[in-house]
């Protein structure tokens, strides 16, 4: 009865026409970033996080969730009719739905990511309602010592979870932690790290950080990338329906696909993107149809679509209730928040229930819209891909640079997201992920905070993080992943390569 009245409580804070308008807004600009290549969720979420800041915090919330798993939608598209990936999750539908394009099926796997994409989104919405108050309630016990320890957690995961290497994953969390540390100290009132540049004052900002890395970084490894040949296969209503036997093989995947990525996706550090690799690897291993696979399989289509929705959606379990970023994007939303004067963590249910709950309740209703908007725009949707790249880049751009001086009407803000701009494409150059820098720079400071109380409780005694069993295991647990990271065993565990 409790999980039904605070369902009724989200959908009263949800169903008006204001933020059912700002979710649906959001779905529709995420499908429009996630369907051109090289864009992606989090180059669209941190472009539009400026705009975010002029809502209130449920509203800009719905808003950037939108773009977030709106923007997985989308990315299935270009992966289908180009054999290019929208998004980093979106790869492994490239491995059976542009066979499928090649077949002259190319509507059908659009339509089957649809529905797949959308059972994947209910899903996680399910698993959310259900895990984030019980998780919520557990991690209420934990102190300043707990959550530093879970923090530093976290920002492990991230690090050997990468593809670029433990040690290059290290060094971008380290630089992380140190960007997020200049400024003015709150505690001492010390200026730290300015070299004497005043607009530093008050340190460096999220937005910039984020829109230098990743979507400045973006168009400029997009542009370099050069024109690629577009689909143009038509997209008739007769081309678009699946057939009987399409439909028979839909379910097994979709619910596999679905518990895969919601499992995934609570998991700090992996994200889309893992779930999406091992949801296809799995039902491939599981399929009687193993020899399709690679050859235009639906269930190729239907797994790793089903698998990145729900890790989409049960990614905001770690971030809401325990101020953890289940992704890189969420990292943007726990930053968000925190701007908004919300703190994300176990009290965020208790104390904003309101705000907690229509947001669980803005995912039902934005992957209905997204079913809506993605089976009967499916021909607009491929036109777009045929616009030149050389006109939407400059566009990007100058969106990035007004976002940017919009929130504190600073040149020098701009200038500097230009510069991280350049700094990302070099790390992209020198195989540096950007990701793990992100996440240091928003854990950090937070990180700094509950190291100062457990030291003071503690009267300057570092014992504290080891006497107290939950800090002591979780400390243990990130110590342990570096070890299977760095050492031999790491190799045949999903943590990347071991080696920088």
């Amino acid at each position: 009865m409790e999980l039904i009245a605070n369902l009724a409580l989200g959908f009263s804070a949800v169903a008006t026409a204001e933020m059912l308008a700002i979710c649906f807004l959001g779905v529709l600009m995420g499908t429009f970033i996630g369907v051109l290549p090289g864009i992606g969720p989090l180059a669209a979420v941190a472009m539009l996080l400026p705009v975010s800041f002029h809502l209130p915090a449920a509203a800009a919330l719905v808003l950037l969730a939108g773009v977030y798993y709106g923007a997985e939608y989308g990315g299935s598209t270009a992966a289908i009719l180009l054999n290019i990936p929208g998004t980093p999750s979106s790869a492994v539908t490239c491995l059976d739905g542009y066979p499928m394009a090649q077949q002259g099926r190319a509507g059908v796997a659009l339509v089957l990511t649809a529905a797949a994409s959308f059972a994947g989104g209910i899903f996680g919405v399910v698993v959310i309602a259900l895990l984030a108050p019980a998780l919520a309630g557990f991690a209420l016990r934990f102190g300043p010592a707990e959550y530093f320890a879970v923090m530093v957690l976290g920002l492990v995961a991230a690090t050997v979870v990468g593809g670029s290497g433990v040690v290059r994953g290290l060094m971008m969390v380290c630089l992380g932690l140190l960007l997020g540390t200049v400024g003015v100290d709150v505690s001492s009132g010390v200026t730290r790290f300015t070299a004497g540049i005043p607009e530093l004052r008050d340190g460096i900002g999220l937005v910039v950080v984020a829109m230098g890395l990743f979507g400045v970084a973006e168009v400029i490894a997009s542009a370099r990338g050069g024109t690629r040949s577009h689909a143009t296969q038509a997209l008739g209503w007769r081309r678009l329906l699946p057939g009987p036997g399409d439909w028979r093989r839909f379910p097994g995947p979709a619910l596999r696909g679905a518990g895969v990525g919601a499992f995934f996706g609570t998991l700090p550090g992996t994200g889309q993107t893992v779930a999406s690799f091992i949801g296809y690897a799995l039902e491939k291993r599981l399929s009687g149809r193993r020899a399709r696979f690679g050859e235009g399989a639906v269930e190729g289509v239907v797994v790793p679509e089903a698998a990145n929705n729900a890790a989409a959606q049960t990614a905001f379990i770690p971030t809401l209730t325990l101020g953890i970023p289940g992704s890189t994007t969420m990292a943007l939303m726990l930053g968000a928040l925190m701007i908004h004067g919300i703190t994300p963590g176990p009290r965020l249910i208790a104390e904003h229930p309101a705000l907690f709950w229509g947001l669980v309740v803005s995912f039902v209703f934005g992957n209905l819209f997204l079913l809506v908007l993605n089976i009967p725009l499916v021909g607009l949707w491929a036109r777009l891909l045929r616009v030149p790249h050389g006109f939407l880049y400059p566009l990007v751009i100058v969106l990035i640079c007004v976002g940017v001086y919009s929130l504190r009407l600073s040149l020098f803000d701009v200038w500097l997201t230009l510069g991280f701009g350049v700094l990302g494409y070099a790390m992209r150059l020198w195989r540096f992920e950007p990701a793990p820098l992100l996440i240091g720079f928003v854990l950090g400071p937070m990180m700094e905070e509950y190291f100062r109380r457990a030291m003071l409780l503690s009267r300057g005694d570092p014992i504290v993080f080891l006497e107290r069993p939950g800090s002591a295991v979780l400390l243990g647990l990130a110590a342990l992943l570096l070890v299977l990271a760095f050492g031999r065993v790491g190799r045949f565990l999903p943590f990347g390569r071991a080696g920088g």
